[in-house]
């Protein structure tokens, strides 16, 4: 279930999305998985040698159930959390998902399953930094979507921008995402951009240990 893929990065696998530890200048929870993965991120914390009340900040990439669900159901945890400026208020539950597209619908639907959280949501520009991680806004899957990379660790987390199959990252694909221009424009704008890094972390699929920065950039 938790897997260190680099000195101080954790990847949980929560059978079929993922989330992350960092542990940096502050223990950082990467990603949320979905309601009922709480439990299971509890879990993979202590076996990396923590606890939940050890969590100084979570990263959420975007506003997916897959992600923020297990926010709310994480007991103890007492954090700042993080995200996209225009996915911060859907995280937050101040405001609710437009029914005018695809996406959209989808996050409403799937919102009735889960609450948001208590903690505070903090909302993420382009090119703020938070600890060594530096924030990319990357559009797409959600309009609010954020890359975080931190060139100390050598480690990016990508989200659902891209997914891992078969060795290679592939592009969110059109269905699961709110504009597939948009997708496109950023993973060429995130790999001419982001400075190199090696551990590649998606939301789904295998994170990629060496080469990542390689990978997106093949991708592009």
């Amino acid at each position: 279930m938790v897997r260190e893929l680099a000195d101080g990065v954790w990847h949980i696998d929560l059978s079929g999305t993922n989330a992350y530890l960092v542990a940096d200048d502050e223990l950082t929870l990467v990603d949320a998985g979905m309601p009922w993965h709480a439990d299971d991120i509890a879990t993979a914390v202590a076996d990396a040698g923590h606890a939940v009340t050890d969590i100084d900040r979570v990263l959420v990439t975007h506003y997916d159930i897959d992600h923020v669900g297990g926010l709310p159901n994480l007991n103890g945890l007492d954090a700042t959390i993080y995200a996209g400026e225009r996915d911060a208020d859907l995280v937050a539950g101040r405001e609710k998902p437009s029914l005018l597209d695809r996406k959209g619908a989808f996050q409403r639907l799937a919102g009735v399953l889960t609450a948001p959280p208590s903690a505070h949501v903090e909302p993420v520009r382009d090119g703020d930094t938070i600890g060594s991680f530096t924030a990319y806004h990357t559009p797409g899957h959600t309009p609010g979507h954020v890359a975080y990379v931190s060139e100390t660790l050598d480690v990016a987390f990508l989200g659902d921008l891209v997914r891992e199959s078969g060795g290679e990252l592939d592009p969110s694909p059109w269905y699961l995402s709110h504009d597939t221009d948009d997708v496109r424009a950023s993973i060429r704008d995130l790999a001419a951009r982001a400075p190199d890094f090696a551990v590649a972390c998606t939301g789904h699929g295998t994170p990629l240990v060496d080469g990542g920065s390689d990978a997106l950039r093949r991708l592009a």
